[in-house]
């Protein structure tokens, strides 16, 4: 009752907080008219006398207003856009070393240019992590222009590869538009740095691996900001990097794999565990094992460990000389009955190198990221479970690895002097980022009202009935010409959809890790009419689904239909195709306004949440796909095409209800 009339009194901390923001954003605005009138020279001169100020002994603080102004003109001569009062707010509290809420659509890519450029000025560089390479690439080559006009230098961080943004550079692929390929340690030494966060914890745990200070890629841990930052720093903040070495005394034990997979099949489950003790358990249990699938583990039964060592011919598995045994018998186990194939893990043909260097394909089993349903190529479980699913598999029985250098999400990040994120979700998870991180969260308001609308959860007695229902409301909505999306939680749960719908004859595309190469292009256009899209965890997506469908994908569709390389086509053909995109999607986009939406269910067997979006946006509004997208709604905001002239300022702060488009989103 107290802290309701304090509230109305006083406002919440959130309010508050912008309350003490505005007069910054006041003095901001202020300088507008003055950098303006400023040539583009005269503009980047900026950056040397703000660094100048700083090594005459200014703070970093104190150059906020005219570092943020600077950039907010910057923004607008390059990428045609303006950041907004509620984008500067944003931007202080990254610079502050806070987490910044902000709900998707309202431009966390262009905010985050604010603090990484003022926090660049000292020279000890800039990292802005994201959660895929994918959203690295994409954001250094979308926000590159304004970092270069201002004299800074931009670096991006891949999988397999590392750049240097520079728009002099003619990269032969499209995809790679104004990226120089650098060495790793150049691309770490720009002011900027755009990668994700695995690849910066890996590079750091090489860098602890080298024997020379020549070969350290890395500088210091200066500033972060990390995007989808609830995603990266408490959903994986214990997952643990691993860089392992191949252990040359494992190759005998392919034969002992082989045999417990064998007895396993043959072992029968005694319980499966979801709430409880496993001690209390185990009294009453009659069988093998018990399945704990909450903790992801098994154990043997008294009466199984006996069945097992009949089977093994041992004559006591406890002994110390069969502990070897033991583990085997346990990783196989959770092989067979935790991991589940089209759920954990895949299997694909990938090439391979024996020791004498020779290239052939082999069926491999390739790790699914349980955060973002991306194939992760490469990678192995440890502890000898990666050769018990492989042995369960059937595939050959790669020799085992060893730990050489092992750090966790959670530790790596606390390295840095100051650390800062930003989300959708966060005020629901800050509580874990005072504690862990000392990170304090502001709720930044929305730019405009939110058009789009939270439906109730819909419960469901069997999982059966759930996606009946699903697959029922899906034919709906596109025999009313909406597109729908339709998030799944695992690869198995998607093949099931999908089947439900082929019986109904509805045209649908699947992304999942099974089809990682399609994936942006299906994203792209599930905005279109009448398309129905399913899809995994998509946390960092990133992709923009435009109402009526992305033009620049389907210019590339068209390219591919002429026989022509999208990378490698003539200005005039990508010109003519991008042209007659656009035409489709807006046409597209048009024909589906008269569709109204209404609730689309996203249905659990326990719990669920049902978000429909009814945006009075014009035609062409876009979202990315983020973590925080699938855990509250949000609102679309208008987008464009890179490369292309900006709409009318007037456009982008309208939304008129003539040109509304609809759409369903709906979660399984």
């Amino acid at each position: 009752m107290l802290n309701a009339i304090f509230r109305s009194i006083f406002g919440t901390k959130h309010e508050r907080d912008v309350k003490r923001m505005r007069p910054v954003v006041a003095t901001i605005a202020a300088l507008e008219p003055g950098l303006q009138a400023l040539s583009d020279d005269a503009l980047r001169a900026r950056t040397t006398e703000l660094r100048q100020r700083l090594a005459d002994g200014a703070q970093v603080d104190d150059l906020l207003p005219e570092a943020f102004a600077v950039v907010r003109e910057a923004a607008r001569r390059t990428v045609h856009m303006r950041h907004f009062d509620v984008q500067m707010m944003g931007g202080m509290v990254l610079h502050s070393g806070k987490i910044a809420e902000m709900a998707t659509g309202e431009g966390k890519t262009l905010v985050a240019t604010l603090p990484a450029y003022l926090n660049a000025l000292p020279g000890k560089g800039t990292h802005v992590v994201t959660v895929n390479d994918y959203l690295a690439r994409r954001d250094a080559q979308w926000m590159g222009p304004i970092y270069h006009a201002l004299g800074l230098t931009v670096g991006v961080i891949q999988h397999e590869m590392q750049y240097r943004y520079d728009p002099e550079f003619a990269s032969p692929d499209i995809r790679l538009a104004a990226l120089r390929p650098v060495t790793r340690k150049e691309a770490y030494a720009a002011d900027i740095t755009y990668g994700t966060n695995n690849e910066f914890g890996f590079d750091y745990l090489r860098d602890n691996m080298q024997f020379s200070l020549d070969d350290i890629v890395q500088r210091d841990h200066h500033y972060a900001i990390v995007d989808e930052v609830d995603s990266i720093l408490i959903d994986e903040a214990r997952t643990p990097l691993i860089i392992s070495g191949r252990d040359r005394s494992a190759e005998s034990r392919a034969p002992l794999y082989e045999k417990v997979n064998r007895i396993i099949p043959r072992l029968k489950r005694a319980a499966t565990i979801v709430e409880g003790k496993l001690s209390e358990i185990e009294e009453t249990a009659e069988g093998d094992f018990i399945v704990d699938e909450k903790s992801r583990t098994v154990s043997l039964t008294d009466q199984g460990g006996a069945y097992c060592e009949r089977l093994l011919g041992i004559e006591n598995l406890s002994d110390p000389t069969h502990i070897e045994t033991a583990h085997h018998i346990h990783q196989a186990l959770k092989a067979h009955h935790i991991f589940h194939k089209d759920v954990d893990y895949v299997v694909k043909d990938l090439e391979t190198v024996d020791d004498q260097g020779r290239a052939s394909l082999q069926p491999q089993v390739v790790i699914v990221d349980e955060f973002t349903g991306r194939m992760m190529p490469g990678r192995r479980w440890s502890d000898g479970l990666h050769e018990a699913v492989e042995a369960k598999e059937g595939l050959k029985i790669a020799r085992e690895n060893q730990t050489l250098a092992t750090i966790t999400l959670q530790n790596y990040f606390r390295m840095y002097d100051k650390l800062s994120g930003m989300t959708g979700t966060a005020a629901t998870e800050a509580e874990e980022f005072a504690k862990i991180y000392e990170l304090d969260v502001t709720v930044i308001p929305t730019n405009r009202t939110l058009g789009r609308v939270n439906f109730p959860d819909v419960v469901y007695k069997s999982e059966r009935e759930k996606f009946d229902a699903v697959a029922n409301e899906i034919a709906e909505r596109h025999a009313a010409g909406q597109p729908v999306l339709v998030g799944t939680v695992s690869i198995e749960k998607s093949e099931r959809l999908s089947k439900l719908l082929k019986k109904r004859g509805i045209p649908h595309q699947v992304l999942n890790a099974k089809y990682h190469e399609r994936e942006a292009e299906i994203v792209a256009q599930a905005g279109r009419e009448k398309s129905v899209t399913i899809a995994t965890n998509m946390a960092g997506r990133g992709t923009d689904i435009l109402l009526g469908g992305n033009p620049d994908f389907l210019a590339k569709a068209l390219l591919s239909k002429k026989g022509l390389d999208p990378a490698t086509a003539p200005a005039e053909a990508r010109e003519a195709s991008w042209l007659e995109a656009k035409k489709s999607s807006t046409t597209s986009s048009a024909g589906g306004r008269d569709a109204r939406a209404t609730p689309a269910p996203r249905a659990s067997t326990y719990r669920s949440r049902t978000t429909s979006c009814a945006s009075s946006a014009p035609s062409g509004s876009s979202a990315s796909w983020t973590a925080s997208a699938w855990k509250r709604a949000s609102r679309s905001s208008t987008s464009w095409s890179p490369g292309r002239s900006a709409p009318p300022r007037s456009g982008w702060r309208r939304a008129t209800s003539r040109s509304a488009s609809t759409c369903s989103s709906t979660t399984t």
